[in-house]
């Protein structure tokens, strides 16, 4: 709208804002009409850098605190596996050996002809199986590191999308319900109208402005929703979380993997993964007591130097370690480490039982969510706004307010339920996406 005015003979033209910001308006409504977008993120993806699901969680893996922690660990894993299975490092022993304490000669090294200072070495030589059960165990400490560290980047990448998810259902909540602010300024004009020509009542007004202000609760509290998502998301990928308009949502419609194969493949998926080498970890344990049953060894050799006119002395060691009653040590060792590796395998079941009927549970929850919005978009919006629309009409023609009060909670209710279907489906879809590493989108 162009407003002019002449003021000391001259002219002074402004352009009203809400022109353009109707232009914006039906721009947004025609965008939503034909690509199913919301209108606030579409027109605003035109002018602002977007952030997409796919670069959130990308960011997520990258910057989350867990899995550099993660990445720490494997270096600490990979370096206890280089040095596992080696041998002890060499004793050196020195001192007198034979001593006098008493006499003439007491605490003379040169005293007596047993006496001698001696230098020397020895060595521990575990056995064979006990190294090579050391070195299994090190190597499943080392997968097992990698899987929690996978683990910990799945844990991110999904609880970022949860939260790019939750940011985008509630803009797109605030986006359904500002558009049914239009027929709250309608009714309120009807009111005010038939009001004035004693037609109507100054009930009927303050009905209509509450309604108004009911809606605008509803909206502000969308809104709060709205800053709680971008903190968690903010969380998750730091400062890239504010520099960016949404961009349009993958299609929640479909999974980015087959149902079949997230049923066959439980032991593939990322609650999963640490499994498998935390029985490798209970077998190496299991095998290093085994292989105490196995005696261990050591060697040694030193140098005795006697009195002057006495020759050196050499000597040289073998010891071996003799488990003389493994009924009672070892064996009982042996037990307890096989009870432990069933113990896992039996947790590693349970786990699996339990993870298979989270991924059923997950998806029978998106289909009846995809159901349920195809109804929703099909039948039950249209049939709520036809409704709010027909008693408008009728209460502007002379009818009763109260039917369209009654028709308008209906449909801000519908609205508001089908955003919030909108939002579970799009969680349900990103808890079934992100299961299998290797098949997120």
């Amino acid at each position: 709208m162009i407003r002019c005015i002449f003021f000391s003979g001259l002219l002074f033209c402004s352009v009203s804002a809400l022109a353009g910001q109707a232009s914006l308006n039906n721009t947004a409504n025609f965008a939503q009409a034909n690509t199913g977008r919301d209108p606030l993120i579409s027109i605003e993806t035109q002018t602002r850098d977007t952030l997409s699901l796919e670069r959130a969680v990308e960011l997520a893996a990258r910057r989350a605190p867990q899995v550099e922690a993660g990445q720490y660990k494997q270096a600490a894993a990979a370096a206890d596996s280089d040095r596992a299975g080696r041998l002890p490092d060499p004793q050196l022993q020195f001192g007198i050996q034979n001593l006098d304490t008493q006499g003439p000669g007491a605490f003379n090294p040169n005293g007596d002809f047993m006496t001698m200072q001696f230098v020397g070495v020895s060595q521990d030589i575990p056995s064979a199986a006990a190294r090579n059960a050391e070195r299994d165990k090190a190597r499943a400490n080392q997968a097992l590191t990698a899987a929690d560290t996978k683990t910990a980047r799945f844990l991110a990448q999904r609880s970022a999308a949860t939260a790019w998810v939750d940011l985008w259902a509630a803009q797109r909540a605030d986006s359904l319900l500002a558009q049914l602010s239009a027929q709250n300024t309608l009714a309120i004009a009807a009111a005010r109208a038939r009001l004035a020509g004693a037609t109507g009542s100054a009930t009927d007004v303050l009905a209509a402005r509450a309604a108004e202000v009911d809606l605008d609760n509803q909206i502000e509290a969308i809104r709060g929703a709205e800053q709680e998502a971008f903190a968690e998301l903010t969380r998750w990928i730091g400062r890239a979380a504010g520099h960016a308009a949404l961009s349009a949502p993958p299609d929640f419609s479909t999974l980015p993997v087959r149902e079949s194969r997230l049923l066959q493949m439980p032991d593939q998926q990322a609650p999963l993964l640490a499994w498998n080498p935390r029985i490798k970890l209970a077998e190496a344990d299991l095998r290093r007591a085994e292989a105490s049953r196995q005696p261990d060894w050591s060697v040694g050799a030193s140098y005795g130097i006697r009195a002057p006119g006495l020759p050196p002395l050499a000597s040289i060691q073998v010891g071996m370690r003799v488990p003389l009653f493994p009924g009672h040590r070892e064996d009982k060792d042996i037990d307890a480490r096989h009870a432990d590796l069933e113990a896992v395998v039996a947790d590693r079941e349970d786990a699996r039982r339990a993870q298979t009927e989270t991924v059923q549970r997950s998806l029978a929850r998106w289909q009846s969510l995809n159901a349920q919005l195809q109804r929703d978009e099909s039948l039950l919006l249209p049939l709520t706004a036809d409704r709010a629309e027909t008693a408008l009409a009728a209460y502007r023609g002379g009818g009763s307010l109260e039917p369209w009060l009654e028709a308008r909670r209906a449909e801000i209710s519908a609205n508001i339920a089908y955003a919030n279907t909108l939002a579970a489906r799009a969680r349900a879809w990103a808890e079934l996406a992100y299961l299998l590493p290797e098949a997120a989108p």
